[in-house]
């Protein structure tokens, strides 16, 4: 998932969100990335697998200006 940075003013400011799971262990990561350079910022341990397949979220654009355009 991406999520832009506030104030973005580039198409990459932002951070990608991605899971990673351990196939050999009930365990998985969730990497956050800097979007521009791919470089690892964080890295959060889950206590579970996350099982295969897609998996997504929707974040509503409730603050976006419609008007202009």
């Amino acid at each position: 998932m991406f999520v832009p940075a506030a104030g973005a003013t580039r198409e990459d400011d932002g951070y990608l969100l991605t899971v990673v799971s351990d196939l050999k262990q009930d365990a998985a990561q969730l990497l956050v990335l800097d979007a521009s350079g791919l470089d690892r910022i964080a890295t959060v341990h889950l206590p579970r697998r996350v099982t295969g397949g897609i998996h997504g979220s929707w974040i509503p654009d409730t603050d976006l200006d419609t008007s202009a355009g």
